[in-house]
């Protein structure tokens, strides 16, 4: 996966710190403190042990003797452990030779030859995370599992692929780029590029934001290996030799140029003595010509302009950044309050628990760490805290001389706009074929018939039933049998019903709240979306809207509300609709956090028509440039609107509807009769008659947070209003725990005149790949066939449509999926093909049907999937399953032992039944360039 910089700078604000937390009698915190600087283990030498209180760890630093690897464990009593491995990779051309060559080597290795072992092992393994990222300056392989056997497993493989794979031409051919046959059996068809990585990065070129940042980067940064795409550009790929890919392994996959990283409660002795064993003691030290020398600096600012595809809001830099100076550079300076609400966020992240803090940490020091800072040091967050609050004591302008001199001062400074070209994929696309056609030209006979030979050989081994036997696998035997019980409490505050869910939060508590807006009129529901996305951000009370984000700041770890639809766990065709609040606090800031929401409800602001235009071009400009980012989700919205009644809402709420409707909106010259909307919908919405409240905190806290709940709810009593649901719809009224004895109840809409209907949508978008969706309509959550359907689609992927949509194909991805609204849908992603996807779709369901799997298969698939339903859970998000969609862990219970039970009768059963031609409803969908065949083709609605 291609990391661009600008996403991959790694700052505090990406540890969403802590991980699955909990105290135990000899802990893996107290054991790595009796470790000693000189100490040898394994091979390696312990540099320093320092504890990190502040983030409840201790850090250990080694060298490696022989080769001078280093490596960092942080022991910390969290379960989720982390492994992860990073190499500075600094190419010095944009053929992406970094990104080719770390998807080849998870294409197979010397213990472990077979096709593909990376995607081999997401179904042998119960890992809660297993990738691969390049970034401008390094390369990173990072996994997380919670079992110990399992960690064992995944590193073998991981330490293999990268010190000894295979490199083989094929797998360079099938995920770097190659020249092929369009129809690889037909020699008379047209020769096009192919490639994973190829196809992957015209996907990336076809995002504004990505080519404004990646412009930016290698235009102010021109000395080196920042001036290049380390990606690769698409039309610089095709240079790219597999001699030169195999060198490029050879020179920087290397111990000497390693980091190690190691983390949460399994021993360290374990880890090192494996690496050192399976890799590194097959090694000597070299000296790895790999660093950055540092840029030249400017004498005075450059100004430079990048075109981009049209219909985005291309972003204003200009304008942005002379605000941005002139504000930090006037009279006011920085207000003590603002400095506090930044150092009470850090505090906030500092305490908030999230279940991959191990990839966090990874992500938090690779950058610093891969220049040779220190990562230890970026982990004393209080210290640097205590550091930068003594320089601002002894000078009072300490931020002001700091941006004198790195931002007035400083003449190495780039000015860069971007505006939209009409004619900006015509010209990619005439480039490509321009480079298609200088690579024919100088082809021989003999390399025309051997394109066709090697077209023919790649497709007979992507063909090939592989036999990973060689590869490690955990067993369904490994599987807990029995789900860990979440207990709740049941109760009300002012009439409103409450679940009080007790958790080590660490000194935080976590609130939400659910609306549901059954009497909204009809005219008013796509505003819904715009309603949650600027209440928050309008001001309210006394506040205008900088003095209500500075106060979100101060006390609370943010403030969100966002539109939730929520399908029935029994019956397709019913839902609830609403918008759920959320937000957190340290335990001392409960009070301000419920004043802040009592302002919300009781006295918004809708009287800044200005803030107002501001909040929807950001809010349009990010709908509009997610598509490239998310196409494939936005394909599945779209294949399922006519489906079902939660499905069509969703695309009002979430897709291209949407999409359309914000840049409607964006375009008007008034937004008075907007403005005008919004009282009308929160009269509908803030209002407690049609609410449910949800707190998970520490048993001590929990007493108080429910007196400020019940305060909370007599603040905005005055708002409390029996409004009748809008007609035609049916409101059924639910209990949301019958077991609880709770009041607690949710309204189900149903829609008499619903009905499923089958439908083909094609998006014409400036894009140069597809994202294409098919989507059928099958059953509920409780259903006895809903856990067959889940396997079914997992084995589906793994077995057929992986090879058919990525190997074959070219696209970045593609699988099916069995959602929670009761749909069974296939996607792919960034895929060059449209209609050919469609034909693999339905080749996976005949491969299904004839019972084309083994035993194997079916197991894999339930590991893949346990793997997902047994993803840790944090302490903030404990029993929120059960608060909005009513699921108990009864039902958990039931649903697991349904997936153990699944038969190869009942995957063949459930093919036919719910996916065989004409056997259920199905929608189609597909994002992507200008498609003639499908523009004569009656059956598709083009948009």
């Amino acid at each position: 996966m291609f990391r661009h910089s600008k996403v991959f700078i790694t700052k505090l604000k990406n540890l969403s710190l802590q991980g699955s937390w909990r105290s135990r009698g000899s802990s893996a915190v107290e054991r790595a403190l009796q470790y000693t600087a000189g100490q040898k283990l394994h091979g390696f030498t312990v540099k320093e042990v320092t504890a990190v209180p502040d983030l409840f760890l201790t850090a250990v630093k080694l060298s490696h003797d022989a080769t001078g690897a280093q490596y960092l464990h942080a022991a910390r009593d969290d379960s989720n452990n982390l492994f992860s491995v990073q190499f500075r990779t600094t190419p010095m051309d944009s053929t992406g030779v970094p990104h080719i060559l770390e998807h080849t080597v998870l294409c197979g290795s010397q213990r472990f030859p077979c096709r593909d072992p990376f995607f081999k092992m997401l179904n042998r393994s119960l890992s809660t995370f297993m990738n691969a990222f390049t970034a401008s300056d390094y390369t990173m392989y990072p996994f997380s599992t919670q079992n110990a056997k399992d960690f064992q497993n995944l590193l073998s493989v991981y330490l293999d692929a990268v010190f000894f794979p295979c490199l083989r031409e094929l797998d360079f051919w099938q995920e770097g780029w190659r020249l092929e046959h369009e129809t690889p059996t037909d020699p008379s068809s047209r020769l096009v590029f192919k490639g994973v990585v190829f196809n992957e990065m015209k996907g990336v070129f076809s995002d504004n934001e990505r080519l404004y940042a990646q412009h930016l980067q290698n235009k102010l940064l021109p000395d080196h290996t920042y001036s290049v795409v380390s990606g690769g550009e698409p039309l610089a790929i095709p240079d790219l030799t597999w001699e030169q890919l195999k060198h490029f392994h050879a020179t920087h996959y290397h111990p000497s140029n390693a980091r190690f990283f190691t983390y949460g409660d399994l021993p360290l002795e374990q880890h090192l003595q494996q690496i050192e064993e399976e890799a590194l003691s097959k090694f000597e030290r070299t000296e790895p010509n790999t660093a950055v020398p540092p840029q030249t600096h400017w004498d005075k600012p450059r100004v430079d302009h990048v075109t981009c595809r049209p219909d985005a809001l291309a972003p204003d830099p200009i304008k942005q950044n002379t605000l941005c100076m002139s504000y930090l550079l006037g009279e006011t300076g920085f207000e003590e309050e603002q400095i506090e609400a930044l150092l009470h966020k850090i505090e906030i992240q500092m305490k908030h628990q999230s279940t991959s803090f191990g990839l966090a940490l990874a992500s938090y020091i690779a950058s610093c760490w891969n220049h040779d800072g220190d990562p230890v040091q970026l982990l004393k967050i209080s210290e640097n805290v205590s550091r930068f609050r003594q320089c601002l004591k002894e000078n009072p302008r300490y931020l002001q001389d700091k941006i004198q001199h790195y931002f007035k001062d400083n003449a190495h400074r780039l000015t860069l706009t971007m505006s939209p070209d009409e004619r900006f994929l015509e010209k990619q696309a005439e480039a490509e074929e321009q480079k298609l056609q200088q690579k024919i030209q100088n082809l021989s006979d003999a390399d025309h018939k051997d394109i066709y030979e090697k077209g023919l050989q790649l497709l007979a081994a992507q063909s090939t039933t592989q036999d990973a036997s060689c590869l490690p696998a955990l067993k369904v035997s490994d599987i807990e049998p029995i789900i860990p019980y979440t207990p709740v409490q049941p109760g009300t505050a002012g009439g409103v019903p409450v679940q009080y869910c007790e958790q080590p939060t660490n000194g935080m508590v976590y609130f939400r709240a659910m609306c549901n807006l059954n009497s909204l009129p009809e005219d008013l529901k796509i505003y819904v979306p715009l309603f949650c996305s600027v209440i928050t951000k309008l001001g309210c009370g006394e506040l205008d809207y900088r003095q209500q984000a500075q106060r979100i700041e101060l006390k609370t770890g943010g403030m969100s509300v966002s539109p939730q639809i929520i399908p029935d766990t029994a019956d397709l065709d019913l839902y609830e609709q609403g918008i759920i609040l959320s937000s957190s606090c340290l335990e001392r800031n409960l009070p301000d956090m419920f004043q802040l929401w009592s302002d919300i409800f009781n006295s918004p602001r809708f009287d800044d028509e200005q803030r107002l235009r501001v909040l929807v071009m950001m809010s349009a400009q990010e709908l509009s440039n997610g598509i490239s980012y998310s196409g494939h989700m936005y394909a599945m919205t779209r294949a399922a609107r006519t489906l079902t009644p939660t499905a069509d809402l969703q695309e009002a709420f979430s897709g291209m509807d949407q999409v359309k409707f914000m840049k409607r909106i964006a375009e008007m010259t008034d937004l008075t009769s907007v403005l005008r909307k919004l009282p009308r919908i929160k009269r509908h919405l803030l209002n407690p008659e049609n609410m449910r409240c949800a707190v998970n905190a520490t048993p001590q806290k929990m007493s108080e947070a429910a007196g400020e709940v019940e305060r909370f709810i007599g603040n905005i009593a005055a708002n409390r209003k029996e409004r009748k649901p809008v007609r035609p719809t049916v409101v059924e009224v639910r209990p949301l725990d019958p077991q609880a004895g709770s009041s607690a109840s949710r309204k189900l809409i149903s829609e008499p005149h619903f009905k499923p209907c089958q439908m083909k949508t094609y998006f014409q978008l400036p894009f140069n790949v597809n994202f294409v969706s098919e989507c059928v309509r099958a059953v509920p959550f409780t259903h006895t066939d809903y856990a067959s359907l889940c396997i079914l689609a997992r084995m589906m992927t793994a077995k057929f449509l992986h090879g058919e949509i990525r190997e074959k194909g070219g696209a970045y991805g593609g699988g099916a999926r069995m959602g929670g609204g009761g749909l069974f849908s296939f996607y792919s992603y960034r895929d060059p093909n449209s209609t050919q996807t469609l034909s693999a779709f339905r080749g996976g369901v005949e491969w299904a049907r004839a019972g084309k799997f083994t035993q194997q298969d079916i197991d894999e698939a339930k590991l893949s999937v346990f793997s997902a339903v047994d993803a840790p859970v944090a302490p903030s998000d404990k029993g929120l399953g059960r608060f909005l969609n009513g699921i108990t862990d009864e039902m958990k219970q039931r649903y697991r032992e349904r997936l153990f039970a699944v038969t190869d009768k009942n995957l063949i059963d459930v093919a036919g039944r719910y996916l065989g031609v004409g056997q259920q409803t199905c929608g189609v969908a597909i994002l992507g360039p200008e498609n003639e065949s499908i523009r004569k083709d009656p059956s598709w609605v083009v948009k």
